[in-house]
C-alpha cells in the first residue's frame, strides 16, 4: 500500500489497491455492538406457573373380535356365529356408543370371499372402524 513514492517522476498512476480499513472499523463496531446485545437476548423473566393436572378420560371402545376358519366357520369374541345372523350382529354393533371395532383374525386358509362378504356386511351395517388381526412372520 505505497501511497507515495520517493521516485523523480511525478505522474501518479491509479492506485490498484484496496482500501480495507473503513470496512474493518465497521466490522469492529458491529462487533461491539453484537457483544454488547447477546447477553440481553437471553436474558429471561422467571414466572411461576401454576401446574395442571388434568388426565384425559379416554374410554376406549370395545372391540369384537371375529374369526374365520377354513370351511366358513365364523366366530364372534369366542362364539361360533352362522352368516345369517351377522346382519342382526352387525346392527346391533354399529347402534351403540362409542362404536366398538370390528377385528377379524382370518385363518390363512379361509376363503378370500368370506373375509370380503365378512366385511362388506359390517361396513352395510354402519360400522366405521374395520381392521385385520395378524401374527409376526415365524410363529
Amino acid at each position: 500500500m505505497a501511497i507515495g513514492s520517493f521516485s523523480g517522476r511525478r505522474h501518479s498512476a491509479p492506485m490498484a489497491d484496496m482500501n480495507v480499513v473503513p470496512l474493518v472499523d465497521v466490522m469492529l463496531v458491529l462487533l461491539v455492538i453484537f457483544i454488547v446485545t447477546a447477553p440481553l437476548l437471553t436474558h429471561s423473566v422467571k414466572i411461576d406457573l401454576p401446574r395442571a393436572s388434568s388426565s384425559p378420560n379416554i374410554a376406549k371402545p370395545e372391540h369384537i373380535e371375529f374369526g374365520i376358519r377354513p370351511g366358513d366357520e365364523m366366530f364372534w369374541n369366542g362364539e361360533r356365529v352362522f352368516r345369517g345372523d351377522l346382519a342382526a350382529r352387525f346392527a346391533v354393533a354399529a347402534a351403540r356408543q362409542p362404536q366398538p371395532e370390528l377385528h377379524i383374525r382370518a385363518d390363512r386358509d379361509a376363503r378370500y370371499e368370506s373375509v370380503a362378504r365378512v366385511m362388506s356386511m359390517a361396513a352395510a351395517a354402519g360400522l366405521t372402524r374395520i381392521g385385520f388381526v395378524t401374527e409376526p412372520v415365524g410363529n
